[in-house]
């Protein structure tokens, strides 16, 4: 009988951090949808045993696969003497990273008070609380700024991953999008009409850096107050 070799190799890929860094390799590119433990299994070249030996199921496993992404993001953020700096820093870090991993946003909205959820909150809330808010309203303000995150992120995630399935090109939706308002019943949707120039050139990430700013106006009031 043929006895199997372990390298160091084969036990790094089989450790828990070898998992998850397999995980996200397949989100990435078979989405939630092809994540499961028999491809991932194949992937690795192993049994789910010796899967199961490192978690405790599949959406174990997709939360870590989520935190460490969330972590990475968070963690390459520079934090100065800034709050608000610093909370817009963490934001695009998120939202460049929901960008690159689709994914993630479901995952967080489906591990609702677990770590990689805790990260943002903790860091954000951290700064709020550098910027003076209350105490009695510091939850508001990390909540507000937490949900803004994790929906417009994802849900511009969720857009550019529907593009690439349907083969759409941005610029030709943005334009062809733009001429449909414009011509739209001016008493019905006037403002729709006023920006339908405006959103033909519109950037993603900039306008998701605005409401962020909206959202610290509100904040530097009640800090204020």
């Amino acid at each position: 009988m043929t006895r199997r070799i372990s390298t160091p190799r084969r036990e790094e890929r089989l450790s828990r951090a070898g998992l998850v860094e397999a995980s996200i390799q397949l989100l990435d590119e078979s989405g939630e949808g092809g994540f499961t433990l028999s491809a991932l299994s194949k992937r690795l070249g192993t049994g789910a045993g010796a899967i199961y030996w490192h978690i405790e199921n599949k959406d174990d496993l997709l939360t870590a696969a989520c935190d460490a992404v969330v972590g990475r993001a968070i963690d390459s953020c520079v934090a100065g003497k800034n709050p608000s700096a610093n909370i817009r820093n963490i934001a695009l870090g998120l939202f460049d990273a929901l960008d690159a991993h689709p994914w993630v946003g479901s995952a967080l909205i489906n591990s609702p008070g677990q770590l990689p959820a805790l990260r943002i909150l903790e860091r954000i809330g951290q700064q709020i609380r550098l910027l003076g808010v209350s105490k009695r309203r510091q939850w508001g303000a990390v909540s507000a700024l937490l949900h803004y995150i994790l929906g417009v992120g994802g849900q511009n995630a969720a857009n550019g991953q529907l593009a690439r399935k349907r083969g759409l090109d941005r610029d030709d939706f943005l334009k062809k999008t733009s001429s449909t308002w414009s011509q739209l019943d001016p008493q019905k949707y006037p403002f729709t009409r006023s920006i339908a120039a405006q959103f033909e050139t519109h950037d993603d990430r900039e306008d998701f850096v605005s409401g962020i700013d909206f959202i610290l106006g509100g904040v530097g009031s009640a800090a204020r107050m």
